[in-house]
């Protein structure tokens, strides 16, 4: 590689992207420019999956890093990138196509209403439960 190559074009804690492709610092795990836009049969981003099984892998750092190599690469994203994302990584997509933000699960877990025909029971004083059960 020549030293254009190797120059750094973005990097956070865990990644380095260069001309050639994306290179975690720690394990030197490489992603090369020509792949980083893999997808599966599917639709899904190879990547983003791939990187899920990575127990070393530290989630917002890797798409941090991966969305950068890829607005510097030139590569177009799309609604699959979002959802790949969080398959991967165990969080249910928000289908907005223009967001570029990542769903925490707590966002995606928020309690629902309870239908207006669900009755809940009023609490019972603590004497009649006593005295029902024992």
């Amino acid at each position: 590689m020549s030293d254009v190559a190797d120059a750094e074009l973005f990097g956070n804690d865990d990644w380095s992207v260069s001309a050639d492709g994306l290179e975690h610092r720690g394990t030197g795990y490489f992603i090369s420019r020509d792949a980083a836009a893999a997808r599966r049969a599917e639709g899904l981003w190879d990547w983003p999956l791939q990187m899920a099984e990575k127990s070393w892998c530290r989630p917002s750092l890797f798409r941090e890093a991966f969305l950068g190599a890829l607005e510097l690469f030139g590569i177009a994203r799309d609604a699959g990138l979002n959802r790949s994302f969080a398959l991967g990584y165990g969080i249910r997509a928000v289908e907005t196509p223009a967001s570029d933000t990542f769903v925490t699960l707590a966002d995606v877990l928020k309690p629902r209403a309870l239908p207006e025909t669900v009755r809940v029971a009023a609490p019972r004083p603590a004497r009649a439960l006593v005295a029902a059960g024992g």
